[in-house]
């Protein structure tokens, strides 16, 4: 659990990890049932009762951050939590329609092999229609051709390339008719397993937001009936009837293929992987940054750490959720500009940090050259504002007080985690 306390309006937090064996709580329920059929029962967590109580939570003004033994907010949390919860519905589900027999010929072509890492979760790829090799071959072609802008000399690799995991090495990237965009290009791998796109999660699936980029004024600048009509000229017809089953070429044609092929993009092989199957060995400067990586700052306790892990952890190195990192940007709200919430303002998409030392320039507006400047930002240069979040206002104002030494270890493990597939020796079908 996690509570996020403000006094005075200041922007100081309050992040707490209620965990551990020992702080285990049974909750029961009284419920009365009979049961006919599947059945769904809401139950409602009462954040204010473990909070206020009887009495207010009294927060120190060094708090610690996690549920150690003998902890007092850890005992008063646990006495809490069985009042916390109530059942506010029960509902009798209808039961099923009958369903309707497949389609016959919903699958043309032959099924694509996905291939993951052990360890990593089974996405939900789309079935409709299911991943194919002639799908994602078309989407790889599509990819890599200039006719889908204006000018027909760009293509979507041309920002995303592979020597850089699929991302750009420029702070903004140049349009095709030389505009600058106003956001850094986010590396494209591992996107089976996302479910909002673009920094600002405008798109909610590969294939919208891949039509995007094709209409964008600032980026390829051309309409979709014109990308179209030039892809019919160029004979792309027997493509897309080897991948859709017909000749047709249609603007959601085009974003299925892209999303084919982009959903085959995958990184899972680096040192760290390595090392964490039995393969390798990490140096022991590598070992101490992933010790601070996934240690949690705890001042009370004298603790020092890079508390990455709340935000880049798990096998993708990302929670893929939404956060204000402290970064200044009065022109960009980033999640409000789609949302509309004051709550959003400044909060963008955690990029992953697989392969982040080929991906500079980093944040939103890539105004951060190197890992070094990024973990300087983290570690005494946060700005604090209303949506600062929770894991990062906790930090006092001077920061985590990382020396030179543990900062050169952060960049050290941060390094392993590229993948060779996208190192210039690397032999690869991209």
């Amino acid at each position: 659990m996690e509570g996020h306390l403000r006094k005075n309006g200041d922007t100081g937090g309050f992040a707490y990890h209620l965990g551990n064996a020992w702080n285990r709580t049974p909750v029961s329920l009284p419920l009365l049932l009979e049961i006919t059929g599947p059945v769904t029962i809401a139950i409602d967590i009462h954040l204010d009762r473990l909070f206020n109580g009887a009495e207010p939570l009294q927060i120190a003004a060094n708090p610690s951050t996690h549920s150690r033994k003998g902890d007092e907010i850890a005992q008063l949390l646990k006495n809490r939590i069985p009042s916390a919860f109530s059942v506010r519905e029960i509902r009798q589900a209808r039961p099923p329609a009958p369903a309707d027999p497949p389609a016959p010929g919903n699958l043309v072509g032959t099924p694509y092999r996905f291939r993951l890492a052990r360890g990593f979760p089974i996405p939900e790829l789309p079935t409709d229609p299911p991943l194919t090799n002639e799908g994602v071959a078309l989407g790889k072609r599509l990819f890599h051709d200039p006719l889908l802008s204006v000018t027909t000399k760009q293509s979507c690799s041309s920002c995303h390339q592979i020597a850089h995991a699929l991302s750009d090495s420029r702070r903004f990237s140049e349009g095709a008719s030389g505009s600058l965009g106003t956001r850094n290009a986010m590396p494209l791998f591992n996107l089976a397993w996302k479910d909002s796109f673009f920094w600002d999660g405008r798109a909610p699936s590969l294939r919208v937001q891949a039509l995007q980029p094709i209409q964008n004024p600032i980026e390829m600048h051309e309409s979709l009936p014109n990308a179209i009509a030039k892809l019919k000229t160029a004979n792309y017809g027997p493509l897309f009837q080897a991948a859709f089953g017909t000749a047709g070429i249609t603007e959601e044609r085009l974003g299925i293929a892209l999303e084919q092929f982009l959903l085959t993009k995958t990184s899972y092989r680096s040192r760290f992987d390595q090392a964490a199957r039995g393969e390798g060995e990490l140096t022991d400067q590598e070992k101490r940054g992933f010790e601070l990586f996934m240690t949690e700052y705890d001042p009370r306790r004298g603790l020092k750490g890079a508390d990455c892990f709340h935000c880049h952890g798990g096998a993708f190195f990302t929670d893929h959720r939404f956060h204000n990192n402290g970064l200044r940007d009065d022109e960009d709200r980033g999640l409000e500009s789609v949302t509309g919430r004051p709550t959003d303002r400044n909060r963008f998409i955690t990029p992953s940090l697989r392969n982040i030392a080929l991906t500079a320039p980093y944040m939103h507006d890539g105004r951060f050259q190197t890992l070094e400047a990024v973990i300087n930002h983290y570690n005494s240069g946060l700005h604090r504002s209303s949506t600062l979040d929770p894991n990062l206002a906790k930090h006092p104002p001077e920061g985590l007080g990382l020396g030179r030494e543990d900062r050169t270890a952060l960049v050290a493990f941060l390094k392993t985690l590229t993948d060779p597939q996208f190192l210039p020796t690397a032999k690869t079908g991209n």
